[in-house]
């Protein structure tokens, strides 16, 4: 019988992971574009033309062995006013569609020079002893229309990730082996979570009328 897994006492991702930023840094030059702390996870955003670069070196020099995610996010409007479901009926009857001023304070400013990001969360499992694991997000900024090269080379596990992406977002991952919807039928139009995507009222695409 293989011997149980033993509790560990302290926390299993530890601190986050200064050395590999350190590190990353010095392997791309002026590619780490800006990094932060928060809440004890590490964010290092990279140019997108570095991107496959940054998590190849994570992944052969520094053990992130795992890819568990790739995210995006559209973050339109967030420079200035901001569009949002506050002020809708269920709070004032304000017009649900119109910019206001709301999470203009959640910007990550330091972070932020273009409309989408895309972010990856690589993970140390394997690679080290238990104790040991630490993750990083990875992440880059992308215009509307701009590409990013796909991940799934390096990390299979971003296959279906980068299809959500597509599907939900239009993020256009290049040199992906199979960038067709996952979730929305083949025919749908538009991309949902975008922040210029309609977000209601009659007629709609499940509507009697169509």
């Amino acid at each position: 019988m293989p011997e149980p897994i033993r509790a560990i006492s302290q926390p299993t991702w530890g601190d986050p992971d200064t050395g590999a930023l350190e590190r990353l840094t010095v392997a791309l030059g002026d590619g780490v574009v800006a990094h932060k702390v928060d809440r004890d996870e590490l964010t290092v955003a990279v140019d997108p033309a570095r991107w496959v670069d940054a998590a190849r070196f994570l992944r052969d020099w520094e053990g992130y062995d795992f890819l568990s995610d790739v995210v995006t996010a559209d973050w339109l409007g967030y420079a200035g006013e901001v569009a949002g479901y506050w002020g809708s009926d269920a709070f004032g009857g304000r017009d649900m569609n119109r910019a206001g001023s709301w999470g203009v304070a959640a910007v990550p400013a330091t972070l932020r020079p273009k409309r989408f990001s895309v972010s990856c969360h690589l993970l140390k499992l394997m690679t080290v002893v238990p104790g040991e694991h630490r993750r990083v997000r990875l992440q880059t900024w992308l215009d509307d229309g701009e590409e990013l090269d796909t991940l799934v080379g390096l990390y299979p596990s971003a296959d279906y990730h980068e299809r959500e992406a597509f599907d939900m977002m239009g993020i256009r991952f290049a040199g992906h082996p199979n960038l067709v919807r996952i979730l929305m039928p083949d025919y749908w139009v538009g991309h949902p979570q975008r922040k210029d995507y309609p977000i209601g009222g009659e007629p709609v695409q499940f509507s009697d009328a169509i």
